[in-house]
C-alpha cells in the first residue's frame, strides 16, 4: 500500500468529530495524486451523506454541466480531485446545512493537498473554501508567501497571463 492510499485510508476512516455529526462520520471525498483539476468544495449534504458519493445531488448535476463534464471523467480520480473542506455531513440548521466541521481542513487538508502534485486548476466552491483558499492578507499570510515563494515566482504571472488573454477576447 503507498503513503497516499494509507493516508487516504485514515481520512476515510476518521472519527474526530464524530460525536458533533447528526448522521455519524461517512467522509465523502474523491482523490488520486495524478488528478489535474481539484475541486474545493464545502461539505456534503444529506444526499451525498447517504450515497457516500461527492456531488451526487442536484448541485452536482448543474456543476458537471457547467464544466462541460460527463459523470464518467467527472468521477474519474485520476482526473478530478475532490476535496471539501467537511468530509462529512454536518447537519441542517435555520437557513440550510451547518458549516463544514472545522476538524478535517486543519487534520487532514494539507497533508492531502500536498500530495496532489500534478493539479492544474483549483475550483474554490463555496465561501468557507473560499476564506482557506483565498485567505485575507494577514501576518500569518505574510509568513506562508515568504515561505512559498514559487507562489508570487511563479503563479502569479501564469495568473496575469489569463486574466490578460480572457480580457484580449472582451474588445
Amino acid at each position: 500500500m503507498s503513503a497516499f492510499d494509507a493516508l487516504l485510508g485514515k481520512v476515510r476512516g476518521c472519527t474526530i468529530c464524530a460525536a458533533d455529526l447528526p448522521l455519524g462520520p461517512r467522509p465523502v471525498l474523491q482523490l488520486h495524486p495524478a488528478a489535474r483539476v481539484l475541486i474545493a468544495g464545502q461539505a456534503p449534504g444529506r444526499k451525498v451523506h447517504e450515497s457516500g458519493m461527492p456531488f451526487a445531488d442536484p448541485s452536482g448535476d448543474r456543476l458537471r454541466e457547467w464544466l462541460g463534464l460527463s459523470p464518467e471523467v467527472f468521477y474519474d480520480p485520476r482526473r478530478v480531485a475532490i476535496l471539501p473542506m467537511g468530509f462529512c455531513y454536518p447537519g441542517t440548521g435555520k437557513s440550510g446545512d451547518l458549516p463544514p466541521r472545522p476538524e478535517c481542513a486543519s487534520a487532514w487538508r494539507m497533508p492531502l493537498l500536498q500530495r496532489l502534485k500534478k493539479l492544474q486548476l483549483t475550483l474554490v466552491i463555496g465561501q468557507y473554501a473560499q476564506a482557506y483558499h483565498l485567505p485575507h492578507p494577514s501576518p500569518r499570510n505574510n509568513l506562508w508567501l515568504r515561505r512559498n515563494p514559487w507562489f508570487e515566482r511563479e503563479l502569479l504571472p501564469q495568473l496575469r497571463a489569463r486574466v490578460a488573454a480572457a480580457l484580449e477576447h472582451t474588445r
